[in-house]
């Protein structure tokens, strides 16, 4: 069973079109979801629509989706991210405003082997950045494998007598530890962090133990004209390009 992992998708429908039709090209079966529907993009509504039309087998909540359903204030948000998800809030409709409300909370087990969250095991809301924040997530996993996002930055972290077999500064196709855990972050659909602007998703065979790390040119100039568009802060158009 291959699985398409989706996270932190942040309304961008240019970035996730362009992501599925990537995966589709090279095929999968299921897909997973580790959250933040919405949040900075102009398109938040299409991308809920769009995403859950999926049949994800597994899909949790993300900051940005439970505090735009009113589960949360957004009091740990910038003034660009609040302004963002207020006016998000405003533009989807009643039913997908139920439809993030109703995500489920990490972390989830989807099974045996495999558990998701949006931050870490231990804190939905965390960021895992460095070994020493991944060495409590991985403590805190109650499954081998544990797949998670909110950082938009791709990262791989297992132990030292059981690594992953290559590179992923270098390499797309990584096999995963043989044995030992592993905590994967397969960076972010919409708003990439790590300098590269293109789209992020994963591939993840757990019967082959290999994970594919993809990035996707999309729409960059539509995506930016549309935020522009609708009248959010021009600096989420602007970071979209930087790949910040």
């Amino acid at each position: 069973m291959r699985y398409l992992i989706l996270s932190d998708i942040h309304g961008n429908l240019q970035a996730l079109d362009a992501v599925l039709a990537d995966a589709k090209r090279l095929g999968y079966d299921r897909m997973i979801c580790l959250g933040d529907l919405v949040g900075y993009g102009a398109d938040p509504g299409a991308v809920i629509d769009r995403t859950l039309a999926l049949d994800p087998v597994a899909i949790i909540r993300g900051n940005h989706d439970k505090v735009c359903a009113g589960i949360e204030p957004p009091i740990l948000f910038n003034e660009v991210a609040r302004k963002s998800i207020e006016w998000t809030a405003s533009t989807i409709s009643p039913a997908q405003l139920k439809a993030l409300a109703d995500l489920p909370k990490g972390p989830r087990v989807v099974f045996s082997g495999l558990e998701i969250c949006h931050g870490a095991p231990f804190d939905e809301d965390y960021y895992v950045f460095e070994s020493t924040d991944a060495a409590k997530a991985l403590d805190a996993a109650s499954e081998r494998i544990c797949l998670f996002g909110h950082t938009h930055l791709p990262a791989l972290f297992a132990t030292a007598d059981d690594p992953i077999k290559a590179d992923p500064r270098h390499a797309d196709h990584l096999q995963l530890p043989a044995r030992g855990p592993a905590l994967v972050n397969v960076g972010s659909v919409g708003q990439p962090r790590d300098g590269d602007p293109r789209a992020a998703y994963g591939l993840l065979d757990l019967d082959k133990g290999e994970l594919v790390m993809r990035r996707v040119d999309y729409d960059l100039t539509g995506a930016r004209a549309r935020i522009l568009s609708v009248g959010l802060p021009p600096w989420l158009a602007i970071r979209l390009e930087r790949g910040q």
